[in-house]
């Protein structure tokens, strides 16, 4: 089983929307979290420890989470 990804975001935030026109390029398949909504924000700040975005959440198999922040970090993890 391979890593399952969840993307939270901000539709007024202009690093995660350059994100999402680059998975949305390259048809991805993952999860997106709006932090509009509240409790999205909460997991975020929770599991991430801070509530930036965009943050890319990265569970492997074995049940590890990765946290990543940056917007280039995200695009070149994809890439």
């Amino acid at each position: 089983m391979e890593a399952t990804h969840a993307l939270y975001y901000s539709k007024y935030c202009f690093f995660c929307q350059k994100v999402l026109m680059f998975i949305r390029g390259k048809d991805l398949d993952l999860t997106l979290l709006s932090t509009s909504d509240k409790s999205h924000a909460q997991a975020l700040m929770q599991g991430g420890g801070k509530t930036q975005v965009p943050c890319l959440r990265i569970e492997q198999a074995d049940g590890s989470v990765e946290w990543m922040y940056e917007s280039n970090d995200i695009i070149e993890y994809f890439s």
